[in-house]
């Protein structure tokens, strides 16, 4: 294993608080805070030893701390029973955990303005990469969004890390009426923003890369895909996408992503098989007769 690689390891719980929605548990995990890059990501097992929950859980780091003992939090809300063990767990208590999996969001080489965009507990990914983007000296502009306000994570953070914040609730609770999305087009034109980060549900990546692709800017987003083992080995989580040579490979989400260019990935085919992904049934047949098609017509055109 190389030095940046994951590394897994029994971590002692630090804290565990509430935040407003959702939970968000620190551990104590030097070597996984040394290695972290913005858009990692977390497996950790729950349920403890003895448990019948045998998959690990994914989870975006939200924030860490190297020079702090090396503490890494990371953020969730409970929506089974693996989440609803890991909301009781207390101080001093030990977490399985493995990391830092995925790969990172790409930085920009030099200063430039970055919109932020990002839903629900799906924002978390983005704090970290908000504070590598300012000590690059970029411009950092945030548009977060939720279904209501308990549901927009860290507000008053992202107010002061970014030099404007734009929320949105679905109920109006908080911020504008409406969707992130819905936001996103006039936020990006105030901020003149040259390229644009999203994490969130795939429905909002989605939009959110057609609203980049309008204005002509670059957009990575960090995919939401279930995932089982986290390390690439189940392919529980590929997804298609267009290679650099125009040609969509089923990928995996946890190791080839979670970030992708938003432009290549192929939201409306995610959860199948695009009959023209590389590997698919008669993909290779189906390219052998376009060939054949190909040079039958420039021998009539030669004739």
């Amino acid at each position: 294993m190389s030095d940046n690689g994951p590394v897994q390891t029994r971590s002692p719980v630090l804290t565990v608080r509430r935040v407003d929605a959702y939970y968000a548990i620190t551990v104590v995990a030097p070597q996984i805070a040394e290695r972290f890059r913005s858009g990692q990501f977390l497996s950790v097992a729950v349920g403890g030893e003895q448990s019948s929950m045998l998959l690990r859980r994914p989870f975006a780091i939200h924030d860490v701390k190297p020079d702090y003992g090396g503490t890494v939090e990371f953020l969730f809300a409970v929506r089974g029973p693996g989440t609803a063990w890991l909301a009781e767990r207390r101080q001093r208590d030990l977490l399985d955990v493995v990391g830092p999996l995925g790969r990172p969001f790409p930085l920009p080489r030099d200063p430039v303005n970055c919109m932020l965009a990002g839903g629900g507990s799906g924002a978390a990914p983005l704090f970290p990469l908000a504070h590598a983007l300012r000590r690059r000296g970029c411009r950092v502009d945030f548009v977060l969004g939720a279904a209501s306000a308990d549901r927009v994570f860290s507000a008053i953070s992202a107010r002061r890390i970014a030099e404007t914040t734009t929320f949105t609730t679905d109920d109006g609770s908080f911020g504008v009426r409406g969707r992130v999305t819905d936001a996103l087009e006039r936020a990006m034109d105030d901020a003149r923003s040259d390229v644009v980060y999203a994490c969130g549900p795939m429905p909002m990546l989605r939009t959110v890369a057609a609203v980049a692709a309008r204005q002509g800017v670059p957009v990575q987003v960090a995919v939401e895909e279930t995932m089982a083992c986290g390390t690439g080995i189940c392919m529980s989580c590929v997804i298609p996408v267009v290679g650099e040579d125009g040609i969509t490979r089923m990928v995996r989400a946890c190791v080839d992503g979670p970030v992708f260019r938003g432009e290549r990935v192929r939201f409306d085919d995610v959860g199948t098989i695009p009959f023209d992904a590389l590997g698919a049934p008669g993909w290779k047949a189906r390219g052998e007769d376009s060939a054949d098609s190909a040079g039958g017509v420039a021998d009539r055109e030669a004739g």
